[in-house]
């Protein structure tokens, strides 16, 4: 286990897995993922271990998702192998929280995108702090939304997750607990106390109670508003062309914000994430990531990927010359 990047120790009733790469926002690297998966390991071996707590040592972020500087090195280097083991070891471990037999609680406090979401969605609770931030912003990286995205983000209601997926849009912490990618919304300063008392769960108690008694109630009123602009657009459309006519003609705030978006990001990534997420609306989880696995594979040596990363995450000039600049 790296020590230094994810530590995992047993608190009473709790295995207590925190992510601890601070300056780099936890994004994960496939030695982090492995440390995780062995912290499950353990944990479900422990007969004291009624649930598993998901945290951050950071401030400001749950997880950024993963390290994608380091996979656009590899990229460079023409390790691919390496790049793709990083992702199977990811998808791996996405599909091991889904089916773990552990409660898994996710304390979302701050960013979380990408496999940030990927550890903590599949888990059966995730808690959203006002200071969370959670975003699936992989097509302005000429990447896609992956770590099951293909499969949760199509079965958000009024279209919304094609929206989220496509455009990289961001959601608050009770936006996030009203479309059911968080299951509960506690404040902040009531985190220590809810790990406290998820620490003294016993059999006369649940994981479940003990975060109703520490959520509280909150409202997603920008979510209601452009419901109805998002389903008759983004709900509508089959493809990339599609979409951007849709959009011309719906005219508004919406669709234009929603266009500025999808002109910062990848064609190629747009026509990939379209593709996933209309087959993943009627796949199992499993399948969906192994079809993200397979295009993760071949995306990866698309010139847009490194392209991509380039402007966002390594040079941070936003210009990205994707290729061919414009798809038809």
């Amino acid at each position: 286990m790296v020590e230094t990047q994810v530590l995992a120790v047993v608190m009473g009733s709790a295995g207590v897995i925190t992510l601890d790469r601070p300056r780099a926002l936890n994004a994960l690297d496939t030695a982090m993922i492995e440390a995780i998966d062995a912290a499950l390991d353990r944990f479900a071996r422990d007969p004291a271990v009624r649930a598993v707590v998901l945290r951050s040592s950071s401030e400001r972020a749950f997880c950024a998702g993963g390290d994608m500087r380091r996979i656009r090195e590899l990229c460079l280097a023409g390790e691919f192998a390496v790049a793709e083991r990083f992702f199977a070891t990811e998808f791996a471990l996405n599909r091991r929280l889904a089916g773990f037999d552990l409660p898994v609680v996710a304390l979302i406090d701050g960013i979380c995108m990408g496999g940030g979401l990927g550890l903590s969605v599949h888990g059966r609770f995730r808690v959203a702090t006002e200071r969370a931030v959670f975003a699936m912003p992989e097509t302005a990286l000429g990447y896609f939304p992956d770590v099951g995205g293909s499969h949760f983000l199509p079965r958000l209601p009024a279209a919304l997750g094609r929206w989220l997926g496509l455009t990289g849009a961001r959601l608050d912490g009770p936006e996030a607990v009203a479309l059911g990618l968080a299951t509960h919304f506690v404040p902040q300063a009531q985190l220590a106390p809810l790990l406290e008392a998820l620490t003294r769960v016993d059999p006369a108690t649940t994981v479940a109670a003990t975060l109703d008694r520490h959520a509280v109630a909150a409202e997603a009123p920008r979510l209601a508003a452009i419901a109805g602009d998002c389903a008759a657009t983004f709900g509508v459309a089959d493809d990339r062309p599609e979409l951007q006519a849709v959009l011309q003609r719906h005219g508004g705030e919406f669709a234009r914000e929603a266009l500025a978006a999808l002109a910062q990001a990848s064609p190629h990534s747009l026509d990939v994430t379209l593709a996933l997420f209309t087959v993943g609306q009627w796949q199992s989880l499993a399948d969906c990531l192994e079809c993200e696995r397979l295009a993760a594979e071949a995306i990866l040596r698309h010139p847009d990927f490194v392209e991509g990363v380039r402007a966002v995450l390594v040079d941070k000039t936003r210009d990205p010359r994707w290729q061919p600049a414009s798809l038809p």
